[in-house]
């Protein structure tokens, strides 16, 4: 492609946007999100919130509340683990490298970069031990290294499983270690042709016998050719034991985090859904995980809403598509979940905290924030709450929230930021009591 073809595309996806800021009074919140008439656009409307250091101010938090940076200068830190013991598994990295196969690869993948951090990805699992409780780790240390782009962690008795962008791996763990050798053990392989959506998000059944991988589509609505979404925009059960895996729920685009509802026990997913449908279209979701359910990408659309765009259509397989549970609105791109669990913070005692990485493809600024949406008996009830807000000002960002992890024993969340590269820690008004020295495991002195 010609340095001056690309320049001309940029041009004009420049004078598309300026007719793409959308209608912010449209309420595209809750189980039922109002969804405008199509309006297709060959490149989407686009304004990039272009990076902007903190300057020493720090993100906004409720009253009462108190945010902290617990590490910066990381390497674009992604999700976030908590041990039994109190330490803090940070991921650090980015994957994809993605050829590009189309000219609006190019495109897209240049604005994009303009919003995002100049670090490389680190390929490490970074280890906080914060001893005291004070927000300022005495400990910070390369935990494992060499890693392929990680992003989902969990934890099951003694082992530690890491989600790279290729193959779900397998370390030993034990209480208070400060660091891993060696490469690990290969649980199975996931799947990683081309890689568009490269993250690969992970949670572990309340047995622990069964691990739940989040695999995103290659391609916005299977324009790469669908012979590249075999086992794509998919949700796949792994057995931790022996690696064998199955489809578990299909046709849901990205989901980028994973996380098992408290009260009813059941998976939950974060997902990115598909662009240049207009500034208010596709609503990005947060929903409940039902075995063997289609959700409806490529072909269709919060349930049975069907995208003209991809060919060949497929009438019989949309029928059985069904709604996700909870829109969060368009364009939000949601890359973090985590439960609020015991006792809660004050006024966000019983939901889900989703990290919302933030628009690019709007002229109106969408996400850039971590949001509450507040449950009752299992499921969602009422409208959306900011919790974190304050990543942008002035149209640039200062920060753009990724993984967040509610830590009810030190009444903390902590949240993955992969623009400032830093780890924020929020402490309610009424810090819980410690069951244990942070840092310490049972039985070491």
């Amino acid at each position: 492609m010609s340095a001056r073809l690309i320049i001309t595309s940029l041009l004009a996806a420049t004078t598309l946007a300026a007719c793409g800021s959308g209608d912010e009074s449209l309420d595209q919140t809750g189980p039922t999100p109002k969804l405008p008439a199509l309006d297709q656009t060959l490149v989407p409307p686009m304004k990039i919130a272009k990076p902007q250091g903190w300057n020493g101010e720090l993100p906004t938090v409720p009253e009462g509340f108190t945010i902290t940076a617990v590490a910066t200068d990381l390497k674009i830190p992604r999700q976030i683990l908590v041990l039994p013991n109190g330490d803090i598994l940070v991921a650090e990295g980015s994957g994809g490298h993605a050829p590009k196969l189309r000219p609006k690869d190019v495109i897209a993948g240049y604005i994009k970069s303009l919003g995002k951090s100049s670090v490389k990805g680190g390929d490490r699992i970074t280890l906080l031990r914060d001893t005291d409780g004070d927000g300022a780790p005495e400990l910070r240390t390369t935990f494992i290294k060499d890693l392929d782009a990680p992003y989902g962690l969990a934890l099951v008795g003694g082992s530690l499983y890491v989600a790279n962008q290729g193959a779900l791996i397998r370390f030993a763990y034990t209480d208070g270690q400060t660091s891993i050798a060696g490469k690990g053990e290969e649980v199975t392989k996931l799947p990683s042709q081309v890689n568009h959506h490269w993250t690969k998000s992970l949670a572990a059944g309340p047995d622990g016998t069964k691990l739940y991988v989040g695999i995103g589509s290659n391609s916005n609505i299977g324009e790469r050719g669908l012979n590249l979404e075999e086992d794509r925009a998919v949700i796949w059960e792994v057995d931790a034991a022996t690696g064998a895996n199955r489809i578990f729920v299909s046709g849901i685009r990205n989901p980028t985090a994973l996380a098992f509802e408290p009260v009813s026990n059941k998976l939950w997913a974060v997902v990115n859904e598909r662009d240049e449908l207009g500034a208010e279209l596709v609503p990005d979701y947060l929903t409940s995980v039902r075995e063997g359910a289609f959700y409806g990408w490529p072909y269709s659309y919060w349930g049975k809403h069907v995208d003209p765009r991809v060919h060949p259509q497929k009438p019989e397989l949309v029928k059985t598509a069904i709604a996700p549970d909870y829109a969060l609105g368009s364009h939000v791109a949601p890359l973090g979940l985590s439960f609020a669990t015991g006792a809660g913070f004050p006024g966000f005692a019983q939901g889900a905290f989703i990290g919302e990485h933030g628009s690019w493809n709007r002229q109106s600024l969408a996400g850039y924030k971590v949001s509450f949406v507040p449950f009752a008996n299992g499921r969602p009830t009422g409208k959306p709450k900011d919790f974190v807000t304050g990543f942008i000002k002035d149209g640039r960002a200062r920060g753009r929230p990724v993984g967040v992890t509610y830590d009810a024993a030190r009444g903390a969340l902590w949240i993955a930021d992969d623009l400032s590269n830093t780890v924020w820690r929020v402490t309610g008004p009424k810090a819980l009591a410690l069951s244990s020295p942070v840092g310490i495991a049972a039985g070491q002195k």
